[in-house]
């Protein structure tokens, strides 16, 4: 149990490190490229954050330990918006751009809502199961947000340019190095999280949705706050719709490819909430009291209603 205790923290600082080296090579790539940063956040940088997700649902879905799986990937995707989001408003506010609020967090909104038609299918006298079919649509789905991502991308914003660039070599070398960092600290600390909460007799799906989700996010969580730090909050909120969009489309989809999920109807209220939550950065971006921009106080309370969620969580799962 030692040796677990010591992956679970020394997982943290491979987990930093990986995320600045990341959030580095991807921002000098995208320059490079003449990608914007948030495009550069909605895909590269979100799909590295994302390993996590995609290793644990593997795993699980072999294993057969599919509430962890389900509630991984519901309770990351609140994690992201509300703890993530919430948290890097508060060292720095962020801007929404226009896109940002017309495309990108819509196209976060109709994920859950797809994954509520294809996982519901009580509604239609049948078992509840994300099948291989449904699966698949949603890969579909996925294919389609890359293409508009990549292909209907305008040119990136001028706040590019206070980035520093490095070479081909280097930009290429800090992705992959980090990218690796990401996943064995991830990994590692997962791996604690699962043993220390099973020691403790957390059920699988609690486990999942906070846990396991709450270790899965903090790829997200430190390339976010790095990136706020930085003065990039776009990327920090590119990063985490990016990676919302792909734990659904691309995680889901490919551990239902792997084996069929069967899904419990309890957890329509964790789909409910990551509905809200991204419902609630639209109203903050349009009708907050500076529009366009989630504050430090909209931020606080993003944070705080992530910790109700982890209390009824951890009280009624």
């Amino acid at each position: 149990m030692l040796l677990t205790y010591f992956t679970f923290f020394f997982g943290f600082a491979i987990l930093i490190g990986g995320a600045q080296l990341l959030v580095n090579g991807a921002s000098s790539a995208g320059v490079k490229l003449h990608i914007s940063q948030m495009a550069m956040g909605l895909t590269v940088v979100a799909l590295g954050t994302s390993l996590p997700e995609l290793i644990v649902n593997i795993f699980a879905g072999i294993t057969g330990n599919t509430n962890l799986a389900i509630g991984n990937i519901l309770g990351s995707n609140i994690t992201n918006t509300l703890l993530v989001v919430g948290a890097a408003a508060m060292v720095v506010p962020v801007h929404f751009q226009k896109k940002t609020l017309q495309r990108d967090i819509p196209f976060s909104l109709f994920a859950p809502v797809i994954l509520f038609v294809l996982a519901n299918d009580y509604l239609f006298g049948r078992q509840n199961l994300i099948s291989r079919y449904d699966g698949l649509i949603l890969l579909i789905f996925l294919g389609i947000f890359l293409y508009y991502t990549f292909f209907k991308q305008p040119p990136g914003p001028e706040k590019e340019e206070k980035f520093r660039q490095y070479t081909w070599g280097t930009s290429l070398l800090y992705i992959a190095v980090g990218g690796v960092g990401l996943y064995f600290g991830g990994k590692w600390i997962v791996d604690g999280a699962v043993k220390i909460a099973g020691a403790m007799g957390i059920s699988e799906t609690a486990m999942g949705l906070t846990l396991v989700a709450g270790a899965t996010s903090l790829p997200e969580l430190a390339t976010s706050l790095i990136a706020a730090r930085k003065n990039n909050a776009d990327m920090a909120l590119g990063n985490a719709v990016g990676s919302n969009i792909l734990n659904i489309f691309l995680v889901l989809g490919v551990t239902a490819l792997i084996k069929p999920i069967p899904y419990p109807k309890n957890l329509n209220i964790e789909l409910g909430l990551v509905v809200v939550s991204g419902l609630l950065l639209l109203l903050f971006g349009k009708l907050g009291k500076r529009k366009n921009t989630l504050n430090r106080f909209e931020g606080l309370l993003l944070v705080i209603i992530y910790v109700a969620f982890i209390w009824f969580t951890t009280v009624y799962q």
